[in-house]
């Protein structure tokens, strides 16, 4: 078994000090941490890979190709693979779950 709190993860994120933090990886996906700070901006570009962001806590906006909408905690969102997309207008420290499949950076360009 593989298993985490979230907690633990913010915590080991926030030691790194980098925006984000991969904890799983196996063949068939990935799952990371991603944390942006109020009014920061979210320098991502497309992946090869399908995601999924689960958000934590915060509040922001997601332009995923031309569809935008409001993200808070209990927000789920699909990104296909190679779909342009980033947060926007971050409101309030924004934590989102991503999940990555394939893992991030196995699926050929």
């Amino acid at each position: 078994m593989d298993a985490h709190e979230v907690t633990d993860l913010l915590e080991a994120r926030r030691r790194r000090g980098e925006a984000y933090l991969e904890f799983l990886r196996v063949a068939s996906m990935s799952c990371g941490l991603y944390e942006l700070p109020r009014g920061a901006e979210d320098k991502q570009s497309a992946h090869a890979e399908d995601e999924v962001y689960y958000v934590v806590r915060g509040r922001a906006r997601i332009r995923v190709r031309s569809d935008d909408r409001e993200v808070r905690p209990g927000s789920v969102v699909f990104v296909p693979a190679r779909a342009e997309h980033r947060f926007h207008d971050i409101l309030e420290n924004l934590a989102v779950l991503v999940f990555f499949a394939p893992a991030e950076g196995t699926n050929p360009r």
